[in-house]
């Protein structure tokens, strides 16, 4: 990037590197290039979905409790629009597909899903999700932060009709960058606009608000330029991978990982089921952003939530780096004196 800013054509470099992004998404997630838009942030994303639909005869907008606030506030703010939020889940912030089987009426218009969930990493079963929102009508969206870079996602398997993640986690990339899949983006205009949403950007008419029919509609104004860089080093190095190869080893290493801190006296939540595993683990830790910074200046980088650690593998990561976290684990208990009831993963 530095290099093409030191080219008179640095704006064309860029443009090809927002078109390569974009491109790149799209054959990782099995879709068409004009089914992408390419967004700020995935609460942008999010509301660009939502924001030209109509809550009338159906105002159901059912989410879950463990729904990452980026995309659940987005939701709430439909309601001053006439959309009525509904949750599903325990108050706790657990939820499976059955939650979602039960909650969906002849009411629910969208129904929002994780493919990963944030705190606890389940993985539902998307699929199963969409086939009952779509058989009483109402579209599904997906929010992949958790999950793609890290595991297969087609949408065509997932039959979702919107897909939102971003750049800054599994995909390697930085962030300020979100991509939005949108299955058939010729709808209603959507809330927000900028001039990159337009037929033709580079017209430069501010008399004239057109939308194109493709999902570039969504796109606001100039995104991240070293984000999109970013993206595509990042995209560059996914798609050299095997994603279902990706997915086994991030499985065998958590559940290394899980049975090694159980044994020292952790208390780990891990699903019981691998096909209900995201790519993380959580650690039980009233203590979170004491351990984190302590394991930080260790080496070691973890997530701290409120009364967990999360602890992410990726393709990259070794059994080599799941004992460094253990022994670090360890060592921090004697040190900081703290003591974690005996306990089992779930």
């Amino acid at each position: 990037m530095l290099d093409d800013l030191a080219r008179p054509s640095f704006w064309s470099a860029a443009e090809e590197q927002v078109t390569d992004a974009r491109r790149r998404f799209a054959q990782l997630i099995g879709a068409e290039v004009d089914q992408v838009a390419i967004l700020p942030n995935v609460s942008i994303a999010a509301h660009q979905a939502v924001s030209g639909r109509r809550w009338r005869r159906r105002r159901d907008l059912l989410t879950t409790t463990a729904e990452f606030p980026a995309v659940a506030h987005v939701w709430l703010a439909q309601e001053n629009r006439g959309a009525r939020v509904r949750w599903c889940g325990s108050r706790a912030g657990r939820v499976n597909a059955d939650d979602y089987l039960r909650a969906i009426t002849i009411d629910t218009a969208l129904v929002s899903v994780p493919a990963v969930t944030h705190r606890d990493a389940t993985r539902l079963n998307i699929r199963r999700v969409a086939d009952a929102a779509h058989a009483a009508g109402a579209a599904v969206i997906v929010d992949a932060y958790q999950a793609a870079g890290v595991m297969p996602l087609h949408v065509d398997a997932l039959r979702c009709d919107y897909l939102i993640t971003g750049t800054g986690k599994y995909l390697l990339g930085l962030p300020g960058l979100a991509f939005l899949y949108a299955r058939h983006p010729n709808g209603p205009a959507p809330g927000l606009t900028g001039w990159m949403g337009r037929t033709d950007p580079h017209a430069l008419d501010p008399t004239r608000l057109d939308f194109p029919s493709h999902a570039r509609r969504f796109e606001t104004g100039t995104p991240s330029v070293a984000a999109a860089y970013a993206a595509v080093a990042g995209l560059t190095l996914i798609q050299d991978l095997n994603l279902t190869a990706v997915r086994e080893h991030t499985q065998r290493l958590l559940a290394s990982a899980a049975h090694r801190l159980t044994d020292q006296g952790e208390i780990v939540d891990l699903a019981r089921s691998v096909d209900e595993r995201g790519a993380h683990l959580t650690l039980i830790e009233p203590h979170a952003w004491a351990m984190a910074a302590w394991l930080e200046n260790h080496g070691i980088a973890v997530a701290p939530r409120r009364g967990v650690v999360r602890v992410a593998v990726h393709a990259y990561t070794s059994d080599d780096d799941i004992d460094a976290l253990c022994d670090a684990i360890a060592v921090y208990r004697v040190k900081s004196r703290i003591q974690t009831p005996i306990g089992a993963s779930r």
